[in-house]
C-alpha cells in the first residue's frame, strides 16, 4: 500500500518529467523561429558565387563590347530595374489569384471554379514570348511586361490558394462557427492564416518565374538584365552571356530565399 502510495507522489515530482513536458509545450506554442543559421546557407551561396564570378570577370582581358556589356554601374541599375518588374508582377499576382481563389471556394460561387481555372491555364499555356512579341505590335514599356508575365505566372498562386483553403481542417472551421465568428472573419482569422504556408509557396513559384522570364521583355524596353544578356547573346560574347545569365539565377534563387522568409513570417507560429 505505501509502495502505491508513493509512486505516484515520485512520479510527479519528477522534474525531468516537468521539465520535458513543459519544454515540449512552449516549443509547439512557438513554432520554427522565422530565420535560423540554416537559412543563411542561401544568401552566404549567392554572396560566395557572385565574388567568384566578379574575380572570373577580372582576370579576363576584355573588348570594347564586353566591357560595355559587364559595365558595373549599367548592371546594378539593370538588376534594380529587374527586381523592380519581377516584385510588381509578384504583387499583382497576389491582388489577382488570392481574391480569384478565395471566390472560387466560397459556397455561392463555387461554380465559377472552372471557368477561373481555365482562363489561368490560357494564361500560362500561351506562349510568353509570343503574347510579348504579340503585344509589342501595340505598346512598350514597363506594363505592357508586367501585365503579360503576370497572366503567365498566376496560375501557381490561384492553384495554390485554393488547395490551401480546402485543406483547412472542417473541425476548426465548425469550431470557429460554434464561437458565433462571421464568415469574413473565419476567412481572416482562420482559413487564411492556415492556409500561407500553401499560398506562400505559390508566390513563390510565381517570383521566381517572374525573375526567369523578364528578360525576355527586353525587345519592349521594360528594362532589367533582359538587354545585356541578349546582347551578349547576339555579339558572340560567351563570357559576358555567361556572367548575366549566372547574375539572374543568382538573383531569383535570393528571392526565393526572401519570399521563404516572408512566408514564415507570415504564418502564425502554431502551426510553422
Amino acid at each position: 500500500m505505501s509502495e502505491t502510495a508513493t509512486a505516484p507522489s515520485q512520479a510527479s515530482g519528477d522534474p525531468t518529467a516537468a521539465e520535458t513536458a513543459a519544454t515540449g509545450f512552449t516549443a509547439a506554442k512557438q513554432g520554427q523561429p522565422v530565420l535560423s543559421l540554416r537559412d543563411l546557407l542561401t544568401p552566404v551561396m549567392v554572396v560566395v558565387v557572385g565574388v567568384l564570378l566578379y574575380l572570373n570577370v577580372q582576370r579576363h582581358s576584355l573588348d570594347r563590347i564586353e566591357s560595355n556589356l559587364l559595365d558595373g554601374t549599367e548592371l546594378r541599375a539593370a538588376t534594380l530595374q529587374h527586381i523592380q518588374v519581377s516584385v510588381t508582377i509578384a504583387l499583382l499576382v497576389v491582388c489577382v489569384a488570392v481574391p480569384l481563389g478565395i471566390l472560387v471556394t466560397r459556397e455561392r460561387t463555387r461554380k465559377l471554379g472552372g471557368p477561373v481555372i481555365a482562363l489561368a491555364n490560357l494564361g500560362q499555356a500561351a506562349p510568353s514570348l509570343g503574347l510579348l512579341a504579340l503585344v509589342g505590335f501595340y505598346t512598350i514599356g514597363f506594363w505592357a511586361v508586367v501585365l503579360i508575365l503576370t497572366a503567365y505566372a498566376a496560375l501557381s498562386v490561384l492553384r495554390n490558394t485554393i488547395v490551401g483553403l480546402q485543406q483547412v481542417d472542417s473541425g476548426m472551421l465548425d469550431a470557429a462557427r460554434g464561437m458565433g465568428m462571421s464568415p469574413t472573419a473565419i476567412l481572416m482569422r482562420v482559413e487564411l492564416p492556415t492556409a500561407v504556408p500553401v499560398i506562400g509557396a505559390g508566390v513563390r513559384t510565381a517570383l521566381v518565374l517572374a525573375v526567369g522570364t523578364v528578360p525576355l521583355g527586353y525587345a519592349l524596353d521594360a528594362g532589367g538584365l533582359g538587354l545585356p544578356l541578349f546582347g551578349a547573346i547576339k555579339t558572340n560574347r560567351p563570357l559576358a552571356t555567361f556572367t548575366i545569365a549566372v547574375m539572374i539565377a543568382l538573383l531569383a534563387l535570393l528571392m526565393d530565399w526572401l519570399g521563404g522568409v516572408l512566408q514564415r513570417a507570415a504564418t502564425p507560429r502554431g502551426i510553422r
